[in-house]
């Protein structure tokens, strides 16, 4: 099993016809066939996007509903750029897509408190924005993941670094685990989807049996993440887990990377961070380098 996506998963695409949304496209239909059914672009409805790398072609629809009505879509991904990306992903809240993708970095928080707003009135999911996206091995990717790392497994990934859920990946990949989802849910202050969401989701997933989680200065979203796996923990529900806080190096007040990467008024330090992740049992990496050889460790107990 999987979460989030998987084979019969049926992709839209907003934002297809730009150079960043036709070499993602490409990269998605080449790995295991991934279904993307579509594009949306207000002013190209009826046209159709040609793949000259798989020779595949996709019907581009005038706006998200038309997509979702005529394609039986249940998930979208988003490579608008930031002064459009918030109004897209309420196009989709609206069209009541199921899952929502959001790889564009540099979307004002105002607008995205909008589209925040919004998505809680509504039965949409959305994952990001700036992130990665979301891949089930042999199965389905959305966004912007090398494939060839993955390999179909037990172990789930939930990461706010795209390159860091990349080395996860790797690194399990090598220590024969594999993966069973991999979710960047990315590292902006306001975004869709949290620790936690993610975690409820690989704990009641029969086939994940172990959990690596990358976490960032700045916030508290690990900490929270920590208090839930330690409750959950208490309740009988555990499963084995290894973490890294990148940004230990960080002075006070500096934003590192990403724009919620930013420690301040004695908050969201990598110290607290990794106390919180060893309290709850997570076993905390010394560096990314060695985050599948500490998962083992965690294994094994």
């Amino acid at each position: 099993m999987s979460i989030l996506v998987n084979k019969d998963t049926k992709v839209l695409v907003q934002g297809l016809t730009g150079k960043t949304g036709t070499f993602h496209t490409e990269q998605a239909l080449a790995y295991y066939g991934t279904k993307m059914v579509g594009g949306v672009h207000p002013k190209k409805g009826g046209e159709t996007w040609g793949s000259v790398e798989s020779g595949a072609q996709l019907p581009i629809f005038a706006s998200v509903a038309e997509g979702k009505e005529k394609t039986g879509a249940n998930a979208s991904v988003i490579y608008v750029p930031p002064a459009g990306a918030a109004a897209a992903i309420i196009e989709a809240i609206e069209a009541e897509i199921p899952l929502i993708v959001c790889i564009t970095e540099g979307i004002p928080v105002m607008d995205m408190v909008h589209v925040k707003a919004k998505l809680d009135k509504s039965s949409s999911r959305l994952i990001g924005p700036n992130c990665p996206g979301v891949l089930t091995p042999q199965e389905c990717k959305i966004g912007i993941m090398p494939g060839n790392i993955f390999k179909k497994g037990s172990v789930g990934v939930v990461s706010r670094s795209g390159t860091l859920t990349y080395e996860a990946v790797f690194q399990t990949t090598n220590e024969g685990l594999g993966q069973t989802t991999a979710v960047g849910i990315g590292g902006d202050p306001v975004k869709g989807t949290e620790f936690i969401d993610v975690l409820e989701m690989f704990l009641a997933d029969e086939e994940t049996e172990s959990i690596i989680m990358i976490g960032e200065i700045g916030g508290s979203a690990e900490e929270d993440a920590a208090q839930f796996i330690l409750d959950e923990a208490k309740r009988g529900r555990r499963k084995p887990m290894a973490g890294f806080i990148a940004g230990r190096t960080a002075p006070p007040g500096r934003t590192m990377g990403h724009a919620g990467a930013v420690i301040s008024g004695g908050k969201g330090g990598a110290e607290s961070k990794i106390e919180a992740f060893e309290r709850a049992g997570i076993k905390v990496s010394p560096s990314p380098a060695r985050l599948g050889t500490t998962l083992v460790e965690a294994i094994k107990g």
